[in-house]
């Protein structure tokens, strides 16, 4: 076994090694990149204040950027006895500058060496997310406007109630993406303050340039109070959770929409058969697994606030081994919700719907209300006019007319897409 950064004089007992280090060599290759940005700028950062040598600083930057390159490459492990990603990376910086390599963790913690790699990594994984967000919004605005004279029956209570348009019922998705991306920027904003410098969050006696490495490493700001800076460790990933949270509850809820559209009680659209599955039994069945498992899994998102909050809830400040535990559930979410926002764009971009729904009798009540407002725009009163048609509607007199004036169907051809688009093109920008 390797030995620790933090070893002294004894060795580890070997189960609670395998405990502690637990997933950490699997999910620290996600952070390896950003420990190698987050080392650089201390390393330049360490020869400005004097701690090292300028020639020491950039044998030290020349060593961590080899680094970055095998990981870009794909080239890059961590080896059987190394803690994390962290050890691996000073471990080579070693072997290959000695003691030179050494030098590199003067004036910071693994506290905070950590907190700024995770920092970096939520930084980039939310900005791709917030990409695919506009890329599932670009679509649905564009079949909003292709389908907006396109009548549906819109719902409620599980029952038909009034006429829709499936012009509507994209822009819908899409004008709730806006708010989605809003609350994903908050968190943006949380995770973009620097914490390195603030060691195991008591800070340090060396002289350290907090303002040089968060300008270097591209933070809006910095954490100011070195134990809260150490605080954001699990309160930054909840926040970002709750932003994936979100978004996810959107893309379920047009899942669940889909699926039940898709089913032959409904026949409201259909996707294309490179999209659907078969039934091992039964060769009429064409399953939209795709739109399943994207609910599933977007419930599954949905959860990891909630998961988080278990985890983080009963612990005091400063840093606990609990904290370790976060990223197996944070790290995952964001290769699931892009894979769930993608599967969705490859099935939306192919959906067909069925523009002569309306054709069917069982539609018909749906109109009702078009009677009572002609009734109420012929001068009769709004509340005897409902009774009126409700009574029609009960001896089966109530026809609706087959040529009703679409004009009073209220906001359905009132899509505002100019407005919803410009509006989430504010809150996108924002995070470039």
């Amino acid at each position: 076994m390797k030995k620790k950064l933090w070893q002294k004089d004894f060795d580890t007992n070997d189960f609670l090694e395998w405990f502690t280090v637990g997933k950490d060599r699997e999910l620290d290759i996600h952070l390896a990149p950003f420990d190698v940005l987050g080392s650089i700028a201390h390393a330049k950062m360490l020869a400005k204040i004097g701690l090292v040598t300028a020639e020491e600083s950039m044998q030290l930057v020349s060593g961590l950027e080899e680094i970055g390159k095998q990981i870009e490459k794909g080239n890059f492990e961590i080896e059987e006895g190394v803690e994390d990603v962290h050890s691996q990376i000073e471990l080579i910086l070693t072997q290959n500058l000695g003691e030179v390599g050494k030098k590199i963790h003067s004036g910071r913690s693994r506290n905070d060496q950590v907190l700024t790699a995770l920092k970096l990594y939520a930084k980039h994984e939310v900005q791709e997310v917030a990409d695919s967000v506009n890329e599932l919004f670009q679509l649905l605005i564009k079949l909003s406007n292709e389908h907006k004279n396109a009548l549906m029956p819109g719902y409620t209570h599980m029952q038909v109630a009034m006429p829709s348009s499936f012009g509507l019922w994209f822009g819908a998705y899409a004008e709730s993406l806006i708010d989605d991306l809003t609350v994903l920027k908050a968190a943006f904003d949380v995770v973009n303050k620097n914490p390195l410098g603030s060691a195991a969050g008591y800070g340090s006696s060396f002289p350290l340039d907090r303002e040089m490495t968060t300008k270097d490493l591209g933070f809006a700001d910095l954490n100011y109070n070195v134990i809260y800076a150490q605080m954001t460790r699990g309160k930054m990933e909840k926040v970002v959770a709750v932003g994936l949270s979100t978004i996810a509850g959107t893309i379920a809820k047009f899942a669940m929409d889909v699926c039940q559209y898709a089913g032959q009680n409904f026949n409201f659209l259909k996707l294309p058969d490179q999209f659907t599955t078969g039934s091992s039994i039964m060769p009429h069945k064409k399953n939209p697994d795709g739109f399943e498992l994207v609910r599933a899994k977007c419930n599954q998102v949905q959860g990891l606030p909630y998961e988080l909050n278990l985890i983080l809830n009963n612990l005091p400040s400063g840093y606990h081994r609990d904290l370790q535990i976060t990223k197996e559930h944070f790290i995952p979410a964001f290769e699931t919700l892009k894979s769930c926002i993608k599967m969705t764009c490859l099935m939306l971009a192919e959906i067909k719907i069925n523009d002569k729904l309306l054709d069917n009798g069982k539609y018909e009540d749906m109109f009702s209300v078009e009677l009572v407002n002609e009734l109420v725009l012929g001068g009769m009163p709004f509340r005897d006019a409902y009774v009126e048609v409700g009574k029609r509607i009960a001896s089966g007199e109530y026809k609706p007319d087959k040529k009703v004036n679409h004009s009073h169907l209220g906001s359905i051809g009132n899509l505002g897409n100019d407005k919803i688009k410009a509006a989430f093109e504010v809150v996108y920008d924002s995070f470039k």
